[in-house]
């Protein structure tokens, strides 16, 4: 119980600091997501709200980031630990994402998030079973924005319910994703 308070608490007071600097409701950006791992795929649709001043900004460098609302599909290609056997699942995301960037936000960026996923059943695949269809979902991620705006970048995806019940085995997707400001 007292890892899922302290949990909680990290992530709220995450989800605070980085509100703080999002004043702009508008959509900024769509993205488009695959990803693969433990014989599951992954496509995921998303939306990002741009936080409007950066946390940190030195001469030619700034961390700043950006709020990303996700609907995503899973096919479990082993669901049950049953090879052949196939089941899908559905999740909605909600990830503040930091990211470590250019001034003017073009060329090479790094990028860190943790947010929180509602899956439409539980994930049971490949001997990973998760308990809560509430999980955690936190991601490492490189890429390139090019000069007129398209980000592609990789990132590696892990999913877990932070020890809220067992079992707690988690999973992890290599993620390939595209984004495009509006």
């Amino acid at each position: 119980m007292q890892k899922k308070q302290t949990g909680l608490k990290i992530l709220a007071a995450t989800c605070l600091l980085a509100g703080v600097h999002s004043t702009s409701f508008a959509v900024d950006s769509a993205s488009f997501e695959l990803g693969t791992g433990n014989k599951s795929q992954l496509a995921r649709v998303a939306a990002q709200w741009n936080w409007n001043s950066p946390l940190w900004q030195g001469s030619s460098t700034q961390l700043g980031g950006y709020w990303d609302l996700s609907l995503a599909e899973f096919r479990q290609n082993q669901y049950q630990n049953i090879p052949g056997q196939s089941k899908n699942l559905t999740d909605i995301g909600f990830t503040p994402v930091f990211r470590f960037q250019s001034n003017d936000k073009k060329g090479l960026y790094g990028e860190a998030g943790i947010g929180v996923h509602l899956m439409s059943s539980l994930y049971d695949n490949n001997s990973r079973r998760f308990s809560t269809a509430f999980e955690f979902g936190d991601h490492i991620g490189t890429g390139y924005v090019f000069n007129n705006g398209l980000d592609v970048g990789l990132k590696l995806q892990h999913f877990s319910n932070g020890g809220i019940k067992k079992p707690n085995s988690g999973a992890n997707f290599a993620v390939l994703r595209v984004a495009y400001p509006f």
